[in-house]
C-alpha cells in the first residue's frame, strides 16, 4: 500500500507537468503537499517538512548553479564559445568535422546550461554546415550529444549537482567518473552516429544563423580554454589531492576550503570577471549585467531543483524512502540498474531531465546506505537514465525541430535515438565502471 500511494504520488505530480500543464515548480509543491496528506504525515507538519526539503537541497546549490551561470554567459558574451569552436575546427578540419563539435560541446557545455549551450552552439553549428554544403543534422548531433552528456553527467550542471548533494556524494570524484563515461558516450552518440546521418535533409531558418565576431575582437585560445575549463581543472586536482595527503597535514583544511565545490564556482567567476572581462575592456558595471541576466535565466531551474527538495522531504519524513529502500532492496536488480529504469520511466512520462532525476533521487536516497552502492555512480546512472527517449513532451525535442526545420519523423530518427543512445551507454558506462570502484 506504501508504494501504491508513493506511486499515486508521482502520477499527480506527472499529471499535473504533463496533462494540465503546471509549472514544474507549482506542481512539486502540490504533489508534494498531496504525498504527505496520503502518506499520514500531520496535516500542520506538511509546510515546515516542504520548508526544510528546500532549504536543505538549495542550501547545497544556490552557488553552485548561480555561479555556473554567471561563468556560462560570460564564456558567451565575450566571445570565448567562439573561439573554442573555430580553434577546433581549425585543427580537425573538414574531414573530422564531427569530431570538432563533439569537443566544442564537451569544452563549452561544461560551463555553459543546456538551453544557453543550445541557443549558441547551434547557430554555429548551421554556419559551418553552410560553409562545408553538408547536411546541418550530421553536423549538429554531435555537438548536441556532447551537450546533452555535460548536462546530463557533469557537475556543475543542475540536476547532478543536485544528486550529488542529495546522496552526500563528492562532487569531484562524480566528474571524474562522469568525464570515463561521458567520452565513449559522446563518440558514439555524436561522430559514429552522425555517420547514418548524412542524408538527413535539414533547412535551418536563416533567423538562426551564428552572428560570427571578427577574430580582433575574441579572446586569445590559451584565455579561452583555461577560463572555461578551470571548474574542471580546480574539482578534478583538489579531489586527487584529498585522497593522497595526510589527514595530519597542515594543508589539508586549505584544500578541503578549495575543494568545496561553491568556493570553487567562486573562484572560477573571479578569474573569468578578470580574464574575459576587465582584462578584454568590460566595465565592471557591464559585466554585472551579465551576471544580473544570467541568475533570470537560471531562476526556475532554481525552484524546480527546490521543489524536488520539497517532496523528497515529504517522502524522508513519512519514512516512505526508508519502507521504499527497503522493498526494493529484496528485489533482484541491481541499484544502479533500478535507479537508471526508476528515471527513464519517469523522464519519457515527464519529459524533464532535471525533474526526472531528482524525483528519482527522492525515492531512492536510502539505498546509498542500506545497499552497497557507490553515490557517485548513482548519480551517474541516475543522469543517464534522466535523459531517456526524449520526444514530444521534451521542450529540447522542439527546440531541436525547430532549429533545424525538420519533420517530426526525422526529429524522432535523429534527436530522439541520439538521446536514447546517451542514455543506453551511460547506463553500460556505469555499470562497467562499477566493477572495478
Amino acid at each position: 500500500m506504501t508504494i501504491l500511494l508513493v506511486l499515486l504520488s508521482i502520477a499527480i505530480l506527472v499529471l499535473l507537468i504533463v496533462w494540465a500543464k503546471l509549472n514544474p515548480f507549482l506542481a512539486f509543491i502540490i504533489s508534494s503537499i498531496s504525498a504527505g496528506l496520503l502518506l499520514g504525515l500531520p496535516a500542520d507538519q506538511i509546510a515546515g517538512s516542504i520548508q526544510s526539503g528546500m532549504g536543505n537541497l538549495l542550501g547545497d546549490l544556490v552557488i553552485v548553479i548561480v555561479m555556473g551561470a554567471m561563468l556560462g554567459k560570460l564564456v558567451a558574451e565575450s566571445g570565448a564559445a567562439q573561439k573554442i569552436a573555430g580553434f577546433l575546427m581549425g585543427i580537425f578540419g573538414e574531414k573530422n568535422i564531427t569530431w570538432a563539435m563533439s569537443i566544442t560541446g564537451l569544452v563549452v557545455g561544461i560551463p555553459l546550461f543546456y538551453n544557453v549551450g543550445f541557443v549558441l552552439l547551434v547557430p554555429l553549428a548551421f554556419t559551418v554546415a553552410y560553409q562545408y554544403k553538408i547536411s546541418a543534422v550530421y553536423v549538429g548531433i554531435p555537438l548536441l550529444a556532447a551537450l546533452s552528456v555535460t548536462h546530463g553527467f557533469l557537475p556543475p550542471h543542475p540536476s547532478p549537482a543536485a544528486l550529488v548533494a542529495q546522496f552526500d556524494a563528492n562532487m569531484g570524484l562524480t566528474l571524474f567518473y562522469g568525464f570515463l563515461i561521458a567520452i565513449p558516450t559522446i563518440i558514439i552518440a555524436g561522430p559514429i552516429f552522425a555517420k547514418t546521418l548524412k542524408n538527413v535533409h535539414a533547412n535551418p531558418l536563416s533567423t538562426f544563423q551564428a552572428e560570427i565576431r571578427p577574430e580582433s575582437e575574441l579572446p586569445g585560445t590559451f584565455n579561452s580554454f583555461f577560463t572555461a575549463l578551470l571548474p574542471v581543472f580546480l574539482l578534478v586536482s583538489t579531489t586527487a589531492l584529498n585522497l593522497n595527503i595526510a589527514l595530519e597535514s597542515s594543508l589539508g583544511p586549505i584544500i578541503r576550503f578549495i575543494a568545496n565545490p561553491g568556493i570553487v564556482m567562486l573562484i572560477s567567476v573571479l578569474v573569468a570577471t578578470f580574464t574575459l572581462g576587465l582584462k578584454r575592456g568590460f566595465k565592471m558595471t557591464q559585466l554585472m549585467d551579465i551576471y544580473t541576466i544570467a541568475t533570470k535565466d537560471i531562476a526556475m531551474i532554481l525552484l524546480i531543483v527546490a521543489g524536488a527538495g520539497a517532496l523528497k522531504q515529504i517522502f524522508t519524513d513519512t519514512g516512505v524512502s526508508q519502507v521504499i529502500a527497503d522493498g526494493l532492496s529484496t528485489w533482484d536488480i541491481p541499484p544502479l540498474l533500478l535507479a537508471w529504469i526508476i528515471t527513464a520511466i519517469i523522464r519519457v512520462c515527464v519529459g524533464s531531465a532535471t525533474v526526472a532525476g531528482l524525483t528519482t533521487a527522492g525515492i531512492i536516497a536510502p539505498l546509498v546506505t542500506t545497499m552497497n552502492v557507490d553515490p557517485n555512480l548513482l548519480v551517474l546512472s541516475i543522469g543517464a537514465g534522466s535523459l531517456m527517449f526524449s520526444h514530444f513532451n521534451d521542450g529540447g525535442f522542439w527546440m531541436y525541430k525547430e532549429f533545424f526545420n525538420v519533420s517530426i519523423k526525422d526529429t524522432i530518427k535523429t534527436w530522439s535515438l541520439m538521446e536514447t543512445l546517451v542514455a543506453i551507454i551511460g547506463l553500460i558506462g556505469v555499470l562497467i565502471l562499477d566493477v572495478f570502484v
